[in-house]
């Protein structure tokens, strides 16, 4: 177990100290997502699911309107933003401003209609900027922390883009190493690093970087990892989404011990139950 690295993040003005690992709880609003039990377009569904994260520790509640999962239907942004206006709104009125709320979206319009319009806290892009190439001085502009994930090709191609000549987890760190510089280089101070495991990688590649998870603290940002219910514990378990959580659960217990700071879930009690022992014990 390593220790663990603070950070602290500017939102909108607010300083805020990660000085122990934050659980981000999923929310799509969506028809498609992989895993469905985090679908829904309904507002009451939306309400209650993000009530029910913030009662059981949420500490961001990451918003989704658009499907990334392999063969999904990409719906255009005036549909995604759509979904976000219903979304954001009705968790606003369900948890309060206080609860800090990321969108997951690769599209810079949205991200821009989601600060300035909705009040969103966090920008969470899969492809790290290379789906909008306006994605960076968006942000930039914004001054919005920034999730930049791995991911090669698009999510309906990734899969072709898995031949990695070295070690995986070191070419990873070093893409992601240029990635989060030139985010620096643009004005983007508050950066956050995730492996993005599942996109462009194989299930082996995928438990390789989990094993040297540890190395990507060398970027000197936070590290968001995010595995749940995913198809690497599905193919391993020889299980469902459905069926995952269990799996989930003991890979993000091993993230917690190689000093995660963000776990980004589906079921946030497991998550935060996780916390609280691998704290309990890193402290003893």
């Amino acid at each position: 177990m390593i220790d663990f690295k603070k950070y602290s993040l500017n939102l909108r003005g607010r300083l805020v100290e990660i000085d122990k690992p934050l659980v981000m709880g999923i929310i799509n609003a969506t028809p498609d997502s992989f895993y469905s039990d985090s679908r829904m377009l309904d507002a009451h569904d939306i309400a209650c699911k993000a009530n029910e994260m913030a009662q059981q520790g949420a500490d961001i509640i990451d918003l989704g309107a658009c499907s990334t999962r392999p063969g999904a239907q990409v719906v255009d942004a005036s549909e995604e933003i759509m979904r976000l206006n219903v979304a954001v709104k009705v968790v606003r009125q369900a948890v309060g401003n206080e609860m800090l709320l990321s969108v997951d979206t690769f599209r810079a319009s949205v991200a821009r209609h989601c600060v300035e319009e909705l009040g969103i806290d966090i920008i969470n892009d899969i492809s790290g900027g290379d789906l909008d190439q306006l994605m960076h001085s968006t942000v930039a502009q914004l001054q919005v922390p920034y999730v930049v994930m791995h991911m090669r090709g698009t999510p309906a191609t990734m899969q072709r883009f898995t031949n990695y000549d070295d070690d995986v987890a070191a070419v990873v760190l070093e893409e992601l190493a240029r990635k989060v510089d030139a985010l620096h280089q643009c004005g983007i101070n508050d950066v956050i690093a995730d492996p993005g495991f599942g996109f462009a990688k194989t299930v082996e590649q995928n438990y390789r970087i989990m094993s040297q998870l540890e190395v990507f603290h060398s970027l000197d940002v936070p590290l968001l990892v995010g595995i749940s219910r995913k198809s690497m514990i599905q193919r391993v378990l020889n299980c469902d989404a459905a069926h995952a959580l269990n799996g989930t659960t003991v890979l993000n217990t091993i993230a917690l011990m190689k000093g995660a700071h963000i776990l980004r879930v589906h079921d946030v009690k497991a998550a935060v139950e996780a916390r609280t022992l691998v704290t309990f014990t890193n402290n003893k």
